[in-house]
């Protein structure tokens, strides 16, 4: 099993090509960013950059969403960063979030979505699709002699991580890193998956952590993320479901106390409904070694991929190199070594 982490971070413009090498020297597999056109640059025209900076980064979007962009626009974008990068491209896609918000709409609609998926797919493998009666297909993709860009649906609730193991090859699970929750989804795409007759899916989890020997510190830059990422399990009543009472509770008190405005930011007035047992369940900090048992438990419930979302939008620059050094040069070398 090759093992491939990311970082997980934004597309500030400007900021992109010291941002991919520094994960390059730093010792991560990928970098993967956020698609929120509204709240910092353009994805695709980072991760060109990006392609052209390094040349052994695995290249994500982390993730886009078929909504605000046509399944043509998505498929040929990634062949595009496929050439680019002498194919390092990885297509993470969800069903749109802050993307969405700042339009005014709300999240794609599943079969709507699971169309998109089916489309983009069709796309990426240089097939046609029917589009309004006319046979529609990326007409430069065969000359351009690459493989096919892997495409992995971000997924939290049951119906949507069913869609993701019909249709994708991977899936990047969004539900926080306690393995009681995680183990329920991956056993649920594993089965739609073998129910179908299909290969195997490849299968991974978005990750709140930051590692920093102190615990309370750590918790504190997390935490702008965090609530980012436990707002997606208050989305839908079969996600609602799937949590704890207590864990309910928290999710109830951070959604009718989001900021919008603050999305992804560390300090927002939300940040107040995630106690610290909680962001010790749902993420993952402390000091080094201690983050590094956490991984491995979830990897050996069969993950070979793994997008570490620690800091907020805001975090300071120097902060976010010396957190990133700290995960990629201590972090990542004890759990390869524990897994391999």
């Amino acid at each position: 099993m090759t093992l491939v982490f990311f970082l997980g971070t934004f597309p500030t413009p400007g900021r992109v090509e010291d941002l991919a090498r520094m994960a390059e020297a730093d010792g991560w597999d990928g970098l993967a960013l956020t698609d929120s056109q509204n709240l910092s640059g353009d994805v695709f025209a980072a991760l060109d950059v990006a392609a052209h900076a390094t040349s052994t980064l695995a290249l994500a979007t982390g993730a886009t969403n078929p909504a605000t962009r046509h399944a043509a626009v998505i498929a040929s974008a990634m062949a595009t960063l496929q050439v680019e990068s002498n194919g390092r491209a990885w297509l993470g896609i969800a069903r749109g979030d802050s993307a969405l918000a700042y339009l005014g709409r709300k999240p794609m609609p599943l079969a709507d979505f699971e169309r998109a998926l089916s489309h983009v797919q069709a796309y990426l493998r240089g097939e046609a699709i029917d589009q309004n009666g006319f046979s529609s297909r990326i007409e430069w993709l065969s000359r351009a002699g690459v493989a096919k860009v892997p495409m992995s649906v971000a997924a939290t609730g049951p119906r949507v991580i069913e869609i993701a193991a019909r249709v994708a090859d991977a899936i990047t699970f969004s539900v926080g890193a306690d393995p009681s929750r995680l183990q329920p989804a991956i056993e649920l795409a594993r089965r739609t998956r073998a129910d179908l007759g299909l290969e195997p899916l490849r299968l991974g989890a978005y990750v709140n952590a930051v590692a920093h020997p102190d615990v309370a510190l750590a918790r504190q830059m997390v935490r702008g993320r965090m609530g980012t990422y436990a707002r997606f399990s208050t989305m839908s009543r079969s996600v609602m479901d799937t949590l704890s009472e207590a864990d309910r509770k928290v999710a109830e008190d951070l959604v009718s106390n989001y900021d919008l405005h603050a999305h992804s930011a560390s300090g927002a007035r939300h940040e107040a409904a995630l106690a610290d047992d909680f962001v010790d369940r749902f993420g993952i900090v402390g000091p080094s070694e201690q983050v590094a048992e956490r991984l491995v438990d979830l990897i050996r419930l069969g993950l070979d991929h793994v997008v570490v979302a620690g800091h907020g939008s805001n975090t300071p620059r120097e902060v976010f190199e010396e957190s990133s050094r700290r995960f990629g040069r201590e972090v990542l070398p004890m759990v390869r070594r524990a897994v391999s």
